[in-house]
């Protein structure tokens, strides 16, 4: 399932996937890769500054995280362009979700926030097995 916000001519899209294989349950450590696309639909360049997500899980329990850039980068987007990461997060429930936002910059240097959509991560039931 996509989730998808436009704020300020900026659409921001993720895509959250469970990874089971890095997954133990019986740990109760839960893991998903989140994808996202980032499209410039204004018709000037911006660059991506900052990063801030916050993580909850099942429980309640919140993290937050903060820096510059995505996955090492503080990419620029030019008009109709397209930048695309992946990263991931583990979760000690089988459910949560993130938010959050990019900081970004214009060329005249002013910077602007941009939503991340809220998406939830949840575990894929388990089946029951009859023998």
């Amino acid at each position: 399932m996509n989730f998808s916000k436009i704020t300020n001519s900026i659409k921001v899209s993720v895509r959250p996937v469970y990874l089971e294989e890095q997954s133990s349950p019986d740990e109760h450590y839960y893991v998903w890769a989140y994808y996202v696309r980032i499209e410039n639909l204004s018709e000037d360049p911006v660059q991506l500054i900052n990063r801030y997500w916050r993580i909850t899980d099942a429980k309640g329990r919140t993290q937050e995280i903060k820096g510059p850039g995505v996955v090492g980068e503080q990419p620029v987007l030019n008009p109709g362009s397209i930048y695309e990461y992946a990263s991931g997060t583990p979760l000690n429930t089988p459910s949560g979700f993130m938010v959050g936002d990019y900081e970004m910059e214009n060329e005249k240097g002013e910077s602007f926030q941009v939503a991340i959509p809220a998406f939830s991560l949840d575990a894929p039931f388990e089946r029951i097995c009859l023998h």
